[in-house]
């Protein structure tokens, strides 16, 4: 059987009612293709444009490896002044990428660039977008985002896969404890079933991003992502109105990311394989209670 992948939907544009019944009330992903026809950005953001505007900045940079038990989840591998990296990628595959990258920080004219899609749902962080870059072949780990959030995920000057998976498949994907990531062990794309039985059979949908689309990705949603071209996307949040979700974001930002970091710190790799063991062990419950319902 294997893992069931099924196209994600895609529509041009789409009317705040559309968008709101069918998709935002549900929890159901979506690509808009020309949400950003409106946008400066779909032109002026060149690799050119953004190593002038922010390229002697010094920015962290992450790649494929397994995470080392006694460092917080987000720790780079090195770091490289952002034009040196943005010429990189242009002329070679790397699996280095660049984290949650904020130039609006240091250029704040970018903020002139992009809408958030106040015409779909409101609760946007205007001023707070995130950026990802990332070299052909590089690959962002199976997540879902620990803050909750609704994302409008736009990409640029290339092509990005995207894999994503509802949360109800948490326990089948191996969802590591105190943490919003999957076992870094299995390849998403080409899974040891045997090793891993708990995939066979997990849902999920894909589709191959383009320059200027946008997916929106519901709270909780899990992703992964590879980069098909040297290029980059920006991400912006919204937040859900229930209550109950902000309550979960507000947990998992504080106590259960502490407690996560604190037990990294003192007990490194027995406190890895813990956790590793007991992830492999709820999946193989939830596979054999046949979880989730239907």
């Amino acid at each position: 059987m294997g893992i069931i992948l099924t196209p994600i939907d895609s529509v041009d544009n789409i009317s705040r009612e559309d968008f709101v019944n069918n998709y935002l009330n549900p929890r159901k992903p979506l690509i808009i293709r020309k949400a950003t026809e409106s946008w400066p950005a779909l032109k002026k953001w060149t690799f050119d444009y953004l190593k002038e505007t922010v390229g002697d900045k010094i920015v962290p940079l992450y790649d494929s490896s397994k995470a080392d038990p006694s460092k917080p989840i987000n720790a780079a591998a090195l770091e490289m002044k952002f034009g040196d990296y943005i010429d990189l990628i242009q002329t070679q595959p790397t699996d280095l990428r660049i984290f949650l990258f904020d130039p609006i920080k240091h250029a704040p004219g970018l903020l002139d660039d992009y809408r958030s899609p106040t015409d779909l749902m409101g609760g946007f962080l205007d001023k707070y977008p995130n950026m990802f870059f990332g070299g052909k072949g590089s690959v962002t780990f199976l997540h879902y985002d620990i803050d909750l959030a609704h994302i409008f995920h736009t990409h640029f000057n290339g092509r990005k896969q995207v894999i994503l998976f509802d949360q109800k498949w948490s326990e089948r994907l191996y969802c590591i404890p105190f943490a919003t990531y999957a076992l870094e062990d299995y390849d998403i794309e080409q899974p040891d079933f045997k090793k891993f039985p708990a995939l066979d059979g997990v849902e999920g949908q894909e589709a191959i991003l383009g320059h200027g689309d946008t997916l929106f990705m519901p709270t909780g949603y899990w992703h992964w992502m590879k980069y098909l071209d040297g290029s980059f996307s920006i991400s912006l949040r919204a937040w859900d109105k229930s209550w109950g979700i902000k309550a979960k974001s507000l947990y998992n930002l504080t106590i259960q990311r502490k407690f996560d970091d604190i037990m990294k710190k003192n007990f490194k790799k027995r406190y890895m394989d813990w956790k590793e063991d007991l992830a492999i062990e709820r999946a193989n419950k939830a596979l054999a209670e046949g979880a989730p319902n239907r």
